[in-house]
């Protein structure tokens, strides 16, 4: 039986038992493999911690943009509504009844304008 046990041993084939408190313990730490490797799983990890961190960067400035593109859209849609209510009061039949309605006395010209030539 012990003979048995050196021979497992011996070419490197080991009973391995995974149990959740063997892995919670820490007792995984001290596996051949992870102690080989930890260079690579500790910059996986700080990879992965990166990735992580650029992705929630990335999304808040997407929502920075969207945010100014709303409010980017509703300022264009003011300069527009004022744009047009401006072009409604500058009109000369508005100008004219507003000149009437507070009893200034003013009139259009009869004649139309003309250019002088220099």
């Amino acid at each position: 039986m012990e003979e048995q046990e050196r021979q497992n041993n011996q070419s490197g084939k080991k009973k391995r038992h995974f149990s959740f408190l063997y892995v919670l313990g820490g007792g995984i730490l001290k596996e051949d493999f992870i102690v080989r490797h930890t260079r690579m799983i500790v910059l996986v990890v700080i990879l992965i911690f990166f990735f992580i961190g650029n992705r929630y960067t990335c999304l808040q400035k997407l929502r920075e943009i969207d945010r100014l593109q709303q409010q980017l859209r509703d300022v264009r849609f003011e300069a527009l509504s004022i744009s047009s209510e401006l072009t409604g009061h500058s009109r000369q039949s508005q100008i004219e009844m507003l000149i009437e309605e507070q009893g200034i006395d003013l009139e259009g010209a009869k004649t139309p304008p003309y250019e002088l030539e220099k």
